[in-house]
C-alpha cells in the first residue's frame, strides 16, 4: 500500500473533501495540520514547488497536488494504480 500524507487544515472543505475520498478507497494517510503544526508549512511549502494552499496531497513522494488534482487523477483511472503501489 501507498505511503500518503496530506497537508491540511481542520476547517478546509477541500482538504475534508481530499480525505473523504481517500476514506471511501480505505487508504491510510498521514494528515499534518499545517495550523496545529505551523512549522510544518514551509515543509508543505517546499515540497509542494511553493504552493501555500491546503491541501497537497503527495503519494509515495511525489506531489499529486490539491483535491482537485487529486479528483482528476481518480477521474482518469489513474489514482488507484498509485495507492496501489
Amino acid at each position: 500500500m501507498a505511503q500518503v500524507e496530506v497537508y491540511s487544515t481542520l476547517f478546509c472543505p477541500y482538504c475534508a473533501r481530499a480525505k473523504s475520498l481517500l476514506g471511501k478507497k480505505g487508504v491510510e494517510y498521514v494528515n499534518i495540520d499545517v495550523m496545529e503544526e505551523p512549522n510544518r508549512r514551509a515543509e508543505m511549502m517546499s515540497r509542494a514547488g511553493g504552493r501555500t494552499s491546503v491541501p497537497q496531497i503527495f503519494i509515495n513522494g511525489e506531489h499529486i497536488g490539491g483535491c482537485d488534482d487529486l479528483y482528476a487523477l481518480d477521474r482518469a483511472g489513474s489514482l488507484d494504480a498509485k495507492l496501489a503501489s
